[in-house]
C-alpha cells in the first residue's frame, strides 16, 4: 500500500481559511454531541459526592478539558440542580423531562470561547505542517502525520494555556478585568512569565503523544480502508471509522498520563480558587501517589468512560472536518472550471 499522498493539484487545493471553517464546523458539532455525556456524568458525581465551595471538577466538551470551580454561595448552579438519578439513562430522561433539553448543554458556551479557536488552530496547523513535511521527507513521508500532529498540539496547547488559567481565576474569584490584570501582573513579577503556563507540562505529556499516535494511525487507517473499498477518495464512513479507532488506540495508551493530568489539574485549580500559596505536586509525585494508593491499576482508572467519550468525539470531529474539506475542494474545482470555460469559450 502506498502511504505517500501526492500533493493535490492546484484546482483541488483548499485555502487555510477554508480549513479553518471546516474545523470550526467540526468543533461545534462535536461539542453538541459529546457535551451531554459529560454533563450527565458530572450530575451523577455531584449527586454521589456534593461539590463543596471552591471544589474543582473537570468539564469536557469533546474538544478539550476545562477546570470548573464550584462558585461560592451559588446554589442555583447547573451542577447543583436537585435530582435523584439511578443510572446514566435515568439521568438523561429526568434532566430532559424536568429541566428541558437545553440543560444537557449546561456550561457549554463559556468553554467554547477557547475550545473552538484551539481546535481550529490545531487542525489547520496540522494540515499545513503535514503537507509541507510530506514534500520534504521523501521516502519517509508516511511519518509526517506523527511529527505534524505532535507539533500542532504543542503550539495550540501553549497558546491556550494562559487563557485557561485566566478563565479559572475569573470564575473562581469573581474579579473585574482590572483586578484580574493586577493579579496576573503580580504573579508574573513574583514568579516570572512561566507562571502563566503553570500546568502545561502534564497537558503536553498527555496530548502530544496522543496527537502523534492519533494522526499517524488515522492516516494509515484511512488509506488502508480506502484501498480496501477501492474508493477513489475516503468516504464519510471511512473517516468516521478511522477516527474512532485511532482515537481509541491513542486514548488507551495515554490513559495513565490522563489520570495524572486530571488529578494535578484539579489540585492546581483548587489552589488558585482558594487563593492559597504554594505549588501543586509535580507530575512524578502525583503518579507515585496514585500508585501508592491504588497500585498500578490506578493509572488506568476510568478506561471505559474515557473511551466512550474520546472515540465518538474523534470520529465526529475528523469526519466532519474531512467532509468540509471535500466540500470546499469541490467548490474550488467547479469555480476554476467555470472561469476556464469563460476565458476559453
Amino acid at each position: 500500500m502506498n502511504n505517500q499522498s501526492p500533493a493535490p493539484p492546484a484546482s483541488d487545493a483548499i485555502t487555510p481559511l477554508q480549513q479553518m471553517v471546516a474545523s470550526c464546523s467540526g468543533a461545534i458539532l462535536t461539542s453538541l454531541f459529546v457535551t451531554p455525556l459529560d454533563v450527565v456524568k458530572i450530575r451523577l458525581q455531584a449527586q454521589k459526592n456534593p461539590f463543596p465551595k471552591g471544589k474543582c471538577f473537570v468539564y469536557c466538551n469533546g474538544l478539550m478539558d476545562h477546570i470548573c470551580v464550584c462558585e461560592n454561595g451559588n446554589s442555583k448552579a447547573w451542577y447543583k440542580a436537585p435530582g435523584h438519578f439511578s443510572s446514566t439513562l435515568d439521568a438523561f430522561v429526568k434532566i430532559v423531562r424536568h429541566e428541558g433539553i437545553r440543560s444537557l448543554w449546561s456550561g457549554l458556551p463559556p468553554t467554547l470561547v477557547m475550545a473552538v479557536p484551539a481546535t481550529v488552530i490545531y487542525f489547520t496547523c496540522y494540515d499545513q505542517l503535514c503537507a509541507a513535511l510530506r514534500v520534504r521527507m521523501g521516502d519517509h513521508a508516511q511519518e509526517a502525520p506523527l511529527i505534524a500532529g505532535a507539533t500542532a498540539r504543542v503550539g495550540s496547547a501553549t497558546m491556550i494555556s494562559p487563557l485557561e488559567l485566566i478563565r479559572t481565576k475569573l470564575q473562581s474569584q469573581k474579579q473585574s478585568y482590572r483586578e484580574l490584570t493586577q493579579c496576573i501582573r503580580s504573579a508574573v513579577e513574583a514568579e516570572g512569565w512561566l507562571s502563566l503556563w503553570r500546568g502545561l507540562g502534564p497537558t503536553l505529556l498527555r496530548d502530544v503523544p496522543f496527537s502523534a499516535m492519533y494522526w499517524y494511525n488515522y492516516e494509515r487507517g484511512k488509506n488502508w480502508l480506502r484501498d480496501l473499498s477501492t474508493a477513489t477518495e475516503p468516504t464519510l464512513t471511512i473517516t468516521f471509522i478511522s477516527g474512532a479507532v485511532s482515537g481509541s488506540i491513542a486514548s488507551i495508551v495515554t490513559l495513565p498520563f490522563d489520570v495524572v493530568k486530571t488529578r494535578r489539574q484539579v489540585e492546581l485549580g483548587e489552589l488558585q480558587a482558594k487563593n492559597l500559596p504554594g505549588q501543586a505536586s509535580s507530575t512524578f509525585c502525583v503518579m507515585c501517589r496514585i500508585v501508592a494508593e491504588d497500585g498500578f491499576r490506578g493509572l488506568f482508572a476510568g478506561l471505559l468512560p474515557r473511551l466512550i467519550k474520546v472515540a465518538p468525539a474523534c470520529a465526529i470531529m475528523i469526519s466532519t472536518y474531512e467532509f468540509g474539506k471535500a466540500f470546499f475542494r469541490k467548490q474550488n474545482k467547479e469555480r476554476i472550471l467555470a472561469s476556464l470555460q469563460t476565458t476559453n469559450p
